[in-house]
């Protein structure tokens, strides 16, 4: 099935996939959602990171939401705040044309107080790393007792982030109320573990490979600074580069022009390119990129599909991707006909956790730059 209408999704998410640029759906998606789409069911789904996962689960669990009783009625699990708010960042997409469905993302390092006050309002779905979602179950703060949906996302992250007894008690809670689903990238003794006495014998077996490998001449580095140095910090990293030609990715219109007039402020020859640009103007950009007239181009992901430059020899991320895969189509534009390169990567103590995470996903080594 090669269209998620054929896949049986509604109208209304498929308008919201395609505003959000998700037009195909990616070999996991065309595997389960016909799965998750039908009758009660556990399923084990081995899948790295950056393949599709959260719209493959996500999709079903909002067909399957009664948006009129507002109770939890599916609870997901994943090991990170980070993944937590892009889960329910992601669903929120989805259903710009349906009826409204809320999700709530609770984790911990926030004040529970607040986290507590957001769940009595009407919520449909709970994301949440485990070891808060026992602290809200503790406090009577949420009620699981409705719940027909439990999602495990990152399962081997959360047992490797000592969540396997705070899974456990999870699991007990929900045990025989609905659909288990587990996601994994790896299935190590205690995944089985948790297989074996939580899923049924007859849950369905999904694995899919890696189709986004990255290219192995590629160096990955990170430089960790605070938000305020980073300008400094890519200043310093640039001016090592000589003439050397490359590409600064931000994710959005405005951080884009602002960091391109920043670095014309320092003398480098930079110009940007992002979504508003008229293709006149695009033309322009990539002449001057081409005859070396640019050293750097800094630009968003959607502005940058189709920039096929020979011999760059890095890219900078200075703005996070919202999805692996725009790490993989960035870093994708150096080290080109066999020669190398470097994707570096400028992240602040919170953003490193979800670079490390992305890389164990992508099968990649990221190292600290000094």
């Amino acid at each position: 099935m090669s269209t998620f209408q054929e896949l049986g999704i509604s109208k209304k998410i498929i308008q919201a996939l395609t505003e959000n640029r998700i037009v195909k759906p990616s070999e996991i998606q065309q595997k389960v959602i016909p799965i998750l789409m039908g009758a009660k069911t556990d399923i084990v789904g081995q899948a790295p990171t950056g393949t599709g996962k959260t719209a493959a689960f996500g999709i079903p669990i909002l067909q399957k939401i009664k948006p009129n009783e507002p109770v939890v009625q599916t609870l997901i699990l994943c090991p990170t705040r980070e993944l937590g708010i892009q889960i329910k960042r992601e669903l929120f997409r989805y259903t710009k044309y349906t009826e409204k469905i809320f999700a709530e993302a609770v984790y911990g390092g926030e004040k529970i107080d607040k986290q507590i006050a957001s769940l009595r309002r009407p919520t449909h779905i709970v994301v949440a790393t485990p070891g808060r979602l026992i602290d809200l179950v503790e406090r009577k703060a949420v009620d699981l007792s409705r719940v027909e949906t439990v999602v495990l996302d990152e399962a081997d992250e959360m047992l490797k982030r000592g969540f396997k007894e705070e899974l456990e008690k999870i699991l007990t809670f929900t045990k025989g109320k609905g659909n288990i689903w587990l996601f994994s990238a790896t299935m190590p003794k205690g995944i089985q573990d948790i297989i074996h006495n939580y899923l049924s014998p007859d849950a369905h077996r999904i694995r899919v490979q890696k189709d986004n490998e990255v290219n192995p001449d590629i160096t990955h580095e990170y430089v960790l600074c605070d938000r305020e140095d980073k300008l400094n910090r890519l200043i310093r990293f640039l001016k090592g580069q000589g003439e050397e030609q490359g590409l600064i990715f931000c994710r959005t219109k405005k951080t884009t022009q602002t960091l391109a007039k920043q670095l014309q402020a320092k003398n480098f020859k930079v110009d940007s390119m992002h979504g508003d640009l008229k293709q006149i103007e695009r033309d322009k950009v990539m002449r001057a990129f081409k005859k070396k007239n640019l050293q750097m181009v800094v630009a968003t992901d959607i502005s940058a599909r189709g920039i096929d430059i020979k011999d760059l020899a890095f890219v900078c991320h200075f703005e996070q991707p919202d999805q692996t895969e725009y790490y993989t189509h960035r870093s994708g534009r150096t080290a080109r006909a066999g020669k190398k390169g470097i994707s570096l990567s400028f992240v602040t103590n919170r953003d490193l956790e979800k670079l490390m995470l992305m890389a164990k996903g992508l099968g990649i080594k990221i190292t600290g730059r000094k």
